[in-house]
């Protein structure tokens, strides 16, 4: 034995998941439209056929240009620890209180 609902016929019981399914699949086919047609669905089409924009090429140029900065000062850091190390050497090399007693004047006594 079925139970049906009272006025509610039951030929509209499938009429109505149909309509439900065609408005759910016409929200989604407009949403998919306005994504691909937004920057972000451009931007995934160019990177799905290989292309890049100007943007991306002054991305990489930008990039490189920063490795070269960051090179050149590994390089002065380089050129400034050896220098330190050679003051340090020198310095090690010196007694302290010799230096010291030979500025410091005697005192008459």
């Amino acid at each position: 034995m079925m139970l049906r609902q009272p006025g509610i016929p039951p030929e509209a019981i499938p009429i109505m998941g149909m309509l439900t399914g065609i408005v759910s699949m016409v929200l989604i086919a407009f949403v998919v439209i306005r994504v691909a047609q937004s920057q972000v669905g451009q931007a995934i089409a160019r990177r799905i056929s290989g292309r890049s924009g100007a943007g991306d090429e002054e991305l990489r140029n930008e990039v490189l240009d920063l490795r070269e900065h960051v090179a050149n000062l590994e390089h002065r850091l380089a050129e400034n620890e050896e220098r330190i190390d050679f003051t340090e050497r020198l310095l090690a090399q010196r007694v302290g209180p010799e230096r010291i007693e030979a500025k410091v004047p005697h005192a008459p006594g």
